[in-house]
């Protein structure tokens, strides 16, 4: 059996099938890791959906902001924006199949025989795991309770930009999903930066890559993530980092997480510039 972890797909169903070919991944024996924004600006954000739902429980997925602002446009809560491409998904007649499932997928996925956990963006620098699942948890528990679409009324938006345990309603439920889904930089008080994108080397001062912040609390997990294209194939320091810009042109990108870590790509054609 291989485990094979996956970055950002959004809605590049043909370079995915091309990974897996590369891969030769087969679904009786092999399992598949996604690192969340399964859809979205690409052109088959459905057809991926369907695919990765099927695969049942050969496949684990976190959500990313992506899908999160599926969830809330669907609901009627989220505001299409200009480079959206979520009709296929919004018009087709297994939406609601679709919906349901993809609002079930958790922030965390952690596997303590394999030694790896997988979000979509990141972990703030005082989150040690146990501390990560409980807030997930947390969180997970309301996106998919039929008080969700009071909270895609409030996720939207920047802050608090950081941690504390005195937060309490949307507040502390909009820095929990920020900091699982949309987190690259912060400072080494972990105050995340959102507006930041750009690689390592372009950030404002004070600004560090969350997986470097000194003295992380989560120091001693191999973090899978996703989210972060600018940054692209990223091995050390206990992450990877596997957006590599399909989306944009840049390539697909696997890592093995069985046995030795090794990594696999196909290359992508853009379906839209660089944002």
């Amino acid at each position: 059996m291989g485990v094979y972890a996956i970055g950002d797909i959004q809605g590049c169903a043909g370079a995915l099938y091309a990974l897996l070919d590369r891969l030769d991944f087969r679904s009786e024996r092999d399992e598949l890791w996604f690192t969340g924004d399964l859809v979205n600006r690409g052109p088959a954000s459905a057809e991926v959906l369907r695919f990765v739902r099927g695969l049942g429980d050969g496949a684990r997925v976190v959500l990313g902001n992506h899908d999160l602002h599926l969830l809330a446009v669907a609901a009627g809560r989220g505001r299409s924006h200009r480079q959206d491409t979520l009709e296929d998904v919004l018009q087709a007649r297994d939406r609601d199949e679709l919906l349901d499932w993809l609002r079930t997928r958790p922030l965390l996925h952690h596997d303590a025989d394999l030694g790896f956990t997988l979000v979509h963006a990141g972990l703030l620098p005082s989150w040690d795991l146990a501390r990560a699942v409980n807030l997930a948890t947390e969180a997970e528990a309301v996106i998919r309770s039929p008080a969700n679409t009071a909270f895609f009324d409030h996720m939207y938006g920047n802050s608090p930009d950081h941690w504390s345990e005195d937060l309490r309603g949307w507040e502390r439920l909009r820095v929990v999903v920020n900091a699982f889904t949309r987190l690259r930089y912060c400072d080494v008080a972990g105050r995340m930066d959102l507006r930041q994108k750009g690689a390592p080397g372009t950030q404002p001062a004070g600004l560090l890559p969350w997986f470097e912040v000194p003295g992380r609390a989560s120091h001693d997990l191999q973090i899978v993530f996703g989210h972060w294209s600018t940054l692209g194939l990223w091995h050390g320091g206990g992450v990877v980092g596997l957006d590599t810009g399909c989306l944009w042109g840049g390539e697909l990108s696997a890592a093995r997480l069985d046995g030795k870590l090794s990594f696999f790509s196909v290359p992508c054609g853009a379906q839209q510039p660089p944002a």
